[in-house]
């Protein structure tokens, strides 16, 4: 995974999701507040984290950021995997074509998301979802700019927020940002709303499996990496 420097769920999460069978090999880029311009910046260190998880011989490359692959609009998550897959050889994949492709496998026509950032996030991250053919009943952030602050949140605030963001008509419900912890609720959402829920992190999880062919069922961490 190449993730944000002030990230600090996404690995953890790999890892008990991936215990016993894969292992989990991460490279930072520099990012402290989810911002466009920080992204931006984040976005030129790219190529050169991806190298040295080259260098580690790795199966796959995720770019472990959900905004930082979306706020250039549809195909900004396209071109990032083909430039690390071109750099490397290394397949590669983004956290946004992950929940992109999550959601059309789980025949989500239809989501709610939540989200623990500022409107502008929200709007850039709306825009990208609709643009790729699903439509965003609603959408709901926390207003945080400090990615470190994100990290901090315990799961009960993930599961809070999804459960304020749904309405009835859903198909399915996104929890966005790979620094959100979420995994520990997920399969207790889906119980009680009755859709399938998502994550930035099961849906990048998922999708990095896929790329590489991996076919595993994970328990109990919904129904997208249960049942796909």
């Amino acid at each position: 995974m190449i993730v944000p420097s002030s990230n600090t769920t996404m690995e953890a999460e790999f890892w008990r999701m991936a215990l016993g069978w894969a292992t989990v090999h991460t490279a930072r880029m520099r990012l402290k507040r989810i911002t466009v311009d920080e992204l931006e910046e984040m976005e030129q260190r790219m190529l050169e984290a991806a190298l040295r998880l080259a260098d580690a011989n790795v199966d796959v490359i995720g770019y472990g950021c959900t905004s930082g692959s979306l706020f250039r609009g549809k195909d900004h998550d396209v071109e990032i995997e083909r430039k690390i897959k071109e750099k490397t050889g290394i397949p590669a994949i983004t956290t946004a074509r992950a929940v992109i492709k999550a959601l059309k496998k789980l025949q989500v026509e239809r989501v709610c998301v939540a989200t623990p950032y500022t409107k502008e996030i929200n709007d850039l991250e709306k825009w990208f979802i609709e643009e790729n053919g699903i439509k965003v009943l609603r959408i709901k952030g926390l207003g945080t700019v400090d990615n470190n602050e994100v990290g901090r949140m315990n799961p009960g605030s993930a599961y809070k927020l999804a459960k304020e963001v749904y309405v009835p008509r859903t198909h399915g419900i996104f929890i966005s940002c790979t620094n959100f912890r979420t995994i520990e609720v997920i399969a207790s959402l889906e119980r009680e709303l009755g859709v399938p829920v998502i994550s930035s992190n099961t849906a990048t999880f998922w999708y990095m499996m896929r790329k590489i062919g991996v076919k595993k069922k994970l328990e109990g961490l919904g129904s997208l990496l249960t049942n796909h």
